[in-house]
Order: structure tokens, then C-alpha cells, then sequence
């Protein structure tokens, strides 16, 4: 289908007079079609549609359509059928009242276009630049930053689950691309097997049952890979996305010696960043924060917060369950950077903070990153009557360390952590720790001397300032600023159905999570426009009480 002419004219007068008769007071999307227009036009999507064909629906309303359907938490259909029936989406789209609306369809297609022409992040950016434009963002602000657990669109697999499901998918994905492969192939135990879906029921409940029946499937799976790239004239059956996910879940969970399958120990398994946990959503990887445990993604939520402008969503991050927060810093700031959009004060918890990451964000970008730091927890810095890290003066010019008696270290070594980081150590002659009076409060070896790590000296004192600083009331008055993101993870998870998500591939849940902070930046505008005042915590009667 090619891209429509029709050009964006004004509301139907009929659906004016109608609309605001059932809205005397008016409602979110008629003051978002009277204050900020379509926000979106055709041109903006020319690249997605070729330049001959039927027209199709015009992609501005589809843009707007699919914001307001997050800003519902709506499903396809229920979106066309809002388009279809109700007076006040008419009126923000510019649609007669007879207007019969598109089938549900043309929703998922739209999507599918924006994702294969990588164009995922429109919807919002154009959003947010109109806002920007408006003056609802004042960029060199303050910002804050935090994460929520995302589950994916997949049932939780038990391991054994987990090889049955990936052989069963492969069996249907073929049954379908290639029958003949098939014929006269399978034999008869295999439909029995992964006829229908593994559950917990249909499994051994013994060790060792379980080992044998998890290295039948892994016999299973063997042969249905060998017949693939063994045999030439089926060897581009090998590009189909589940051939490739079964030969890497095999890999992950079985192993081989002298020609003999053996299913890998749990502890031989590889690490949560890698392993696979569902043959549906390759992607998907287990999570784990504290006591919550889930199979999916993390997405990071960045938003202004400025008391005399309205609070949005200007960027979202959507990374694998198992990376830490941390990681996740640098690329948020380069993102901003390059949308022009950088804090002066960027406020995050303690998973975001580092000493690099605070000397690198101010020195590349020009960032305060301000949040609580990590505390020491050497044992000398437990005990108040121990000589920790700030009992000792660094000279850096000479790379000598003092300690509180006044000696001074022999060695001076540089190197790096098992994580990469730059670490400097430097030791004092076992010789002068022994003889030490106060040796117990510093050290706990028999046999050698006080060594002591240090980052190098810019990463250094900045952690060292910043646990300092964190002790201070004026810390605790400033960081209260971050308190407020808390609230737009729960808009997002509770009311907007964010926590899980509607498709499977990380592009297509990344799309899910900007269209959701599109949508949050709308209501967000629309109770700035109405002069809504912004919600208070929320306080029981009987706290109240007690209070």
C-alpha cells in the first residue's frame, strides 16, 4: 500500500458540536487535538510505504491511534473499536461521525512496518520534540532514573520444559515450511513425545529418571539437527530461527564425550546473561533482584523533574534481566547527549552509581550524577575503633600511602579488578605491621602487612566525597527529588499494563515501552494543560492516625 495524500484538516463540525455536548468540560484527547494539533503528519512516515499501490489508512491517525490505545492499555481490537464508536476519539482524529474506522489488522501492520524499517523510537520522539518545542522540557534541568522487572509473553519453563519445547517447536516449524523433510522420518514414539506441550505432570519425579529422560530429548534433538546439516538438499532449513535456537539450547544444556550425550549438572549451565529460558523468545533471559525472580527484560525509565514543568519521559532503556544498572548509565547519558537533552543533575540509586561512571559523566557530559554510593564494607570500616581507608593519606605524586601510625607502603602496584576496572594496591613491610601497636585495629593477617586497594585517584575521592556527603542532611533534602520516579514505574506497570509484555523480541518490547512513556508524557501534559495538581503520597487512615 502507498502512503495517502489526504492532507489534515480541521474536525468535522457536526463531530465538534456532538463531542462537545457529551464533553462540556472537554476530555484528554479533544484538548490534545485543540492544544498540540495531530502531532503527527504523513510525511513523517513517507520512508515506510512505497511510492505505488491502493492508499492506505493515513499513518498519522494510525501513529495517534496506537499512542491513545497504550494510553488505555487496549488491545488491536479494541482499539478499532474505539475508533469506531467513540465520539471523543473521533474528535482527535478528525473523523466524520459516520466514519466506519479500519479493521484491527491495520494496527499490527503499522507496527510491523515501523520495526522493519527500524523506526521504532518515531512515536515518541516525535512526541517528545513537539513537546520540547512547546517549552514542557527544559533541558540542563534536573532528571531521574530508575528500573522495573518486565516479564515476557512466555509460560516458565523448567529445564526439561525447556528442551521439549525447543524440539516441538522445530517439529511444528517444519510440519509447516517443509512436510516432505518429515515423512518417513519421525518415528511414531516422537509424536507421542512432543505431540503436545511438556508439563509438570507428564515428568519423573527421580534424579535419575530425569537425567535419562533429558538425555533421550537430547538424542531427539541430535538427530533432528543432523538430518538438517548433514543431508545438502535440506541444508537451508539450518536459517530457520528455530533450528538455530534448538542448536544453541543444546549447546547450553548438553554435552558430548566419546560420542555420548550428557546432560549438563545446573552449575554447568551457562550464566543468566546467556542462557536461554524459552525457545519462543530467544532473548528473554531470568532476572533476579533480591526475592523477585523473573524470565523477560528490564526497562529503564528516564524523566524530567522540574517543579514549574510538567514531569516526562524523555528516554527509555530496554535491557536483559540480568545486566546491571550500572551498565545501563553511559548509554542513557549518550542518548541524551545526542538528543540535546542532558540534565545538569541526574538523580539515580545506588545501582546506577560508581566512582568512573561519576568522573566520567561529568567530564564527558557535563552530569552531576547524584545518588547514594555503596558503603565500605572492609571490616575496619564496621568498627569504629579500626583504621579504615580515610584513616590513611594518599600521596599521589609519589604513590606513598601513610598510615595512622606514620609509615609509609614499600609497593605500589597497579592493575585491574576480575571486572577490568584500573586498582591500584599498595603494602606496608610485614616487618613494621608486626611490631605495631595498634596492629589488631588495621590488620587481621599472621604473616603479612596492611595492603590496602584504591581506585585511581580521580574515582577515589569522588566515592570517598560522596560517602561523606551522603551523610549530610542537605544530601537527604536534594536527593529527594528522585522520589517521584517511583510513582511513573507504577503508572506505567499498574495502569498502563507495562510489567508484561504483549509481544515477543526485544524490538518489538522496546516498542511497547516507548509507546507506554508517549503515552504517560500525554496524560502528564494534558493535567499540566488543565492545571491538574500533582498527586501526593498516598497516606492510610491509620498512619494518619499515628502521625
Amino acid at each position: 500500500m502507498s502512503l495517502p495524500k489526504d492532507p489534515i484538516e480541521p474536525v468535522p463540525k457536526e463531530t465538534v458540536r456532538i463531542a462537545q455536548a457529551a464533553f462540556p468540560k472537554g476530555n484528554i484527547y479533544m484538548k490534545m487535538r485543540d492544544e498540540l494539533g495531530s502531532i503527527y503528519d504523513n510525511a513523517q512516515f513517507a520512508d515506510l510505504f512505497p511510492r505505488r499501490g491502493q492508499a492506505a489508512e493515513s499513518p498519522w491517525r494510525l501513529a495517534l491511534v496506537t499512542i491513545m490505545q497504550f494510553a488505555e492499555n487496549l488491545t488491536d481490537r479494541q482499539a478499532a473499536d474505539a475508533v469506531r464508536s467513540r465520539i471523543d476519539w473521533k474528535y482527535a482524529l478528525g473523523l466524520n461521525l459516520e466514519d466506519s474506522g479500519f479493521d484491527f489488522s491495520v494496527l499490527c501492520k503499522f507496527r510491523k512496518r515501523l520495526i522493519q524499517h527500524q523506526a521504532t523510537h518515531r512515536l515518541f520522539d516525535t512526541m517528545l520534540t513537539l513537546f520540547v518545542q512547546r517549552g514542557f522540557v527544559h533541558t540542563r534541568g534536573r532528571q531521574r532514573t530508575d528500573s522495573t522487572h518486565i516479564l515476557a509473553a512466555i509460560r516458565s519453563l523448567n529445564r526439561l520444559e525447556l528442551v521439549s519445547e525447543a524440539v516441538r517447536q522445530v517439529l511444528e516449524t517444519l510440519t509447516k515450511a517443509a512436510p516432505p523433510f518429515l515423512q518417513d522420518r519421525v518415528p511414531s514414539v516422537w509424536v507421542e513425545r512432543y505431540g503436545q506441550p511438556l508439563n509438570e505432570q507428564r515428568l519423573p519425579t527421580d534424579e535419575r529418571e530425569q537425567t535419562l529422560f533429558a538425555e533421550a530429548i537430547g538424542r531427539d534433538g541430535r538427530t533432528l539437527l543432523q538430518w538438517i546439516y548433514d543431508e545438502p538438499q535440506w541444508y537451508g532449513l539450518h536459517v530457520l530461527p528455530a533450528v538455530e535456537t534448538l542448536r544453541q539450547i543444546w549447546v547450553q544444556q548438553f554435552y558430548e564425550v566419546d560420542d555420548h550425550l550428557h546432560w549438563r549438572a545446573n552449575d554447568q549451565t551457562p550464566p543468566a546473561t546467556y542462557r536461554i529460558v524459552s525457545p519462543y523468545d530467544r532473548q528473554a533471559r531470568q532476572g533476579r533482584k533480591r526475592d523477585t525472580r523473573w524470565f523477560g527484560y528490564k526497562v529503564h525509565m528516564t524523566e524530567t523533574c522540574e517543579k514549574d514543568h510538567p514531569n516526562l519521559v524523555i528516554h527509555v532503556e530496554t535491557r536483559s534481566a540480568p545486566q546491571q544498572d550500572v551498565l545501563a548509565t553511559p548509554k542513557i547519558h549518550q542518548d541524551l547527549e545526542e538528543e540535546g537533552l542532558l540534565p545538569a543533575t541526574h538523580f539515580v540509586d545506588t545501582a546506577y552509581m560508581s566512582g568512573p561512571l561519576m568522573v566520567e559523566s561529568q567530564k564527558t557530559f557535563g552530569v552531576e550524577l547524584f545518588g547514594p554510593v555503596l558503603p565500605d564494607t572492609s571490616w575496619q570500616a564496621q568498627d569504629d575503633q579500626s583504621f579504615d581507608i580515610t584513616h590513611f593519606h594518599v600521596d599521589w605524586k609519589n604513590k606513598k600511602i601513610t598510615c595512622p601510625q606514620g609509615h609509609t607502603n614499600r609497593y605500589w602496584r597497579t592493575g585491574k579488578t576480575q571486572h577490568g576496572h584500573p586498582m591500584i594496591r599498595a603494602f606496608f613491610p610485614p616487618k613494621i605491621c608486626n611490631a605495631c601497636p595498634v596492629r589488631s585495629k588495621c590488620t587481621q593477617s599472621a604473616t603479612t602487612g596492611r595492603s590496602v586497594s584504591l581506585q585511581p585517584q580521580a574515582e577515589h575521592e569522588a566515592i570517598q566525597d560522596a560517602r561523606q556527603r551522603q551523610e549530610l542532611p542537605e544530601f537527604k533534602e536534594k536527593y529527594h527529588a528522585r522520589a517521584g520516579i517511583e510513582g511513573t514505574l507504577s503508572q506505567a506497570v499498574v495502569a498502563l499494563g507495562m510489567r508484561k509484555t504483549r509481544y515477543r523480541d526485544p524490538v518489538k518490547v522496546h516498542f511497547q515501552h516507548l509507546a507506554t512513556a508517549a503515552a504517560i508524557n500525554l496524560k502528564r501534559v494534558y493535567a499540566w494543560l488543565n492545571e491538574t495538581p500533582r498527586a501526593t503520597t498516598r497516606t492510610s487512615s491509620l498512619a494518619a492516625l499515628a502521625a
